[in-house]
C-alpha cells in the first residue's frame, strides 16, 4: 500500500530538520541577532560587524526571512522578528545559547555518530573529543560559558513552575545540587523570603553566580565541589537536570551523597522529565525522547521512567513519595523523595 502524501511530507520534514537547526545556530554564533538588537542594518553593515562574506550572509538572511526570524525593511535593511529576538543574548526567553550548544561544535558532531553509539552503547562525544563531555567543557572556557548560559536559559523558563510545584513548608535551608549559576535557586529565594540557600556545583559550573544571585547572595552560600564525593548538609535538596546526565551507577552515587547529607526529616526534589511507560503516550514526549538520545551520544546518561527513578532512589536509601508534573510547557516533573 502506498503511504499518503501527507505522511511522506511529515517524514521529509524530519529528514531535513537539521537544515533550519543549523541556520538558527549559525545566526546566534555569528552574533547576527545581537547586532540587530540596536536597530536595522544592511547586509554590508552586518557583514562588517559579524566578520562574514556579504553575499553568503545575504543568502543566510534570506533563509532566515523565510523561517520568520528576520524581515527586510523598505530600505533594504534587516530587523528581527519576535522569533528572532529570542536568539539575542540576555533577552527574556532567549534560546540563543541553547542553539549554539546543541547545534554546534562537538554536540553536533556527536549526533553525526549516533549509529556508532547505537552499535556500541558508548557516548560518541568522547570518541570525537577524546574526553568525557564535562571534562571537555571544563577545558574550553568558551564552550563552558555557552553550556552554563544554555542551562540557565532552559531553567528560566521552567523555574516558575518548578518553584510552585515544590512544597517547602518547614524548610529553612535549600541546597541546589548541580545548580549551575544559581538561576533556579534565585527563583526559590525570591519566592520564599525566609529561605536560605546553598548553591553547589563545580568551580566551572557556578559561572557568574554572583551576578545572577545579586542581592540574594546575602541569603545564599556558594559552595564548590564534586557531587560524587559529598554535598553540603541542608533541610531540603533540589537536583534539576543532573541525574539524566549519568548512567545508573553514577546516578546512584550522586543520590547516595544527597542521602548521606540530609537529616532524617530531609526531602529531595528531583526535577527531571519522566518517560511514559505507555507507547501510545510517547508521541507527546518528542523532546524527552530526543533528549534521551542526546544523553546517549553525549554523556552516557539517559531519560527515565517512574519505575527507573524508583529503583535508583531505593538503591540510594531514598523512597519516592510523589511525582507531580510541572505545568506546561516545561516537560518536567518533580519527584519528591524522602529517606527510606
Amino acid at each position: 500500500m502506498t503511504a499518503p502524501a501527507s505522511e511522506r511530507a511529515r517524514l521529509a520534514e524530519l529528514v531535513f530538520g537539521f537544515f533550519p537547526a543549523q541556520l538558527v545556530q549559525t545566526l546566534a554564533r555569528l552574533g547576527v541577532p545581537d547586532a540587530l538588537g540596536a536597530g536595522p542594518l544592511s547586509v554590508d553593515e552586518l557583514a562588517t560587524r559579524t566578520g562574514t562574506q556579504p553575499d553568503a550572509l545575504g543568502r543566510l538572511l534570506r533563509a532566515a526571512t523565510g523561517l520568520g526570524l528576520v524581515r527586510p525593511t523598505a530600505d533594504q535593511r534587516y530587523v528581527l522578528t519576535e522569533g528572532g529576538e529570542l536568539l539575542r543574548s540576555g533577552t527574556p526567553g532567549s534560546i540563543g545559547n541553547l542553539a549554539q550548544l546543541f547545534c554546534g561544535d562537538a554536540v553536533w558532531r556527536a549526533w553525526g555518530e549516533l549509529e556508532w553509539s547505537a552499535r556500541t552503547g558508548e557516548p560518541a562525544f568522547e570518541k570525537i573529543t577524546g574526553r568525557p563531555t564535562f571534562e571537555h567543557m571544563a577545558a574550553d572556557p568558551t564552550l563552558g560559558a555557552i553550556f552554563t548560559e544554555a542551562m540557565a536559559e532552559g531553567t528560566r523558563m521552567a523555574a516558575p513552575g518548578v518553584v510552585a510545584t515544590c512544597d517547602l513548608t518547614g524548610v529553612r535551608t535549600l541546597a541546589d545540587v548541580g545548580g549551575g549559576n544559581g538561576t533556579l535557586l534565585a527563583a526559590f529565594l525570591t519566592a520564599h523570603p525566609g529561605l536560605r540557600g546553598i548553591l553547589f556545583d563545580s568551580p566551572e559550573g557556578v559561572g557568574d553566580a554572583a551576578a545572577v544571585l545579586g542581592r540574594l547572595a546575602a541569603r545564599c552560600e556558594v559552595v564548590t565541589g564534586d557531587f560524587f564525593h559529598a554535598v553540603p548538609p541542608a533541610d531540603a535538596y533540589v537536583v534539576k537536570s543532573v541525574i539524566h546526565d549519568w548512567d545508573d551507577r553514577r546516578s546512584v552515587r550522586i543520590l547516595s551523597r544527597v542521602r548521606a547529607a540530609m537529616p532524617a526529616h530531609g526531602v529531595l526534589f528531583l526535577v527531571e522529565p519522566v518517560l511514559a511507560d505507555d507507547p501510545d503516550a510517547l508521541a507527546g514526549q518528542r523532546m524527552t525522547l530526543m533528549s534521551d538520545l542526546n544523553m546517549l551520544v553525549c554523556t552516557g546518561g539517559r531519560e527515565r521512567t517512574e519505575q527507573d527513578f524508583t529503583a535508583l532512589l531505593n538503591e540510594a536509601g531514598l523512597r519516592l513519595d510523589t511525582v507531580t508534573a510541572v505545568p506546561p510547557p516545561t516537560g518536567y516533573s518533580v519527584l519528591r523523595a524522602v529517606p527510606a
